[in-house]
C-alpha cells in the first residue's frame, strides 16, 4: 500500500485528505508542518508528499529544498491558494511535480496521485 506524507497546519485539511486518501487504498502518515514533515520521513518509507506553502515555521519551499538535498527522490505535490508562476518555477527546482490550488477537486488530485505512483 501506497504511504503518503500529507503536511499541513490545517487539522481539517490533514483530515480532508485522510478521508479521501485511505478509502482510495493509501496509508497516510500526517504532520502539521515542515519540520515535522522532515522528521517524519526519517521514520516511515514514504512514496509520495503532499504538502502545504505556508505554514508557521518551515515554509513548504524550504521543507522541499531539504528532502531534495537529503538525497530523496519522492515525488512532491504543492496544496496550496497561491498562484505566482514565480513560486512554481521555484517549487519546480525543489522537486514539486504537481501544484494543486486549494480548493481542489478530488479526483484531480487522486488521478494526479495515481499517474505519478503508475498505479492503475
Amino acid at each position: 500500500m501506497p504511504r503518503i506524507l500529507v503536511i499541513d497546519d490545517a487539522k481539517t485539511m490533514r483530515d480532508a485528505l485522510k478521508d479521501l486518501l485511505i478509502p482510495a487504498g493509501f496509508e497516510v502518515v500526517e504532520a502539521e508542518n515542515g519540520e515535522q514533515g522532515l522528521e517524519r520521513m526519517g521514520q516511515h518509507a514514504i512514496d509520495l508528499v503532499i504538502s502545504d506553502l505556508n505554514m508557521p515555521g518551515m515554509d513548504g519551499l524550504t521543507m522541499c529544498r531539504h528532502i531534495k538535498e537529503q538525497g530523496y527522490q519522492i515525488p512532491i505535490f504543492m496544496l496550496t491558494t497561491q498562484t505566482s508562476p514565480e513560486l512554481k518555477a521555484r517549487a519546480k527546482e525543489h522537486g514539486v511535480v504537481a501544484w494543486i490550488v486549494k480548493p481542489h477537486k478530488d479526483e484531480i488530485l487522486l488521478g494526479g496521485i495515481r499517474k505519478v505512483l503508475k498505479l492503475s
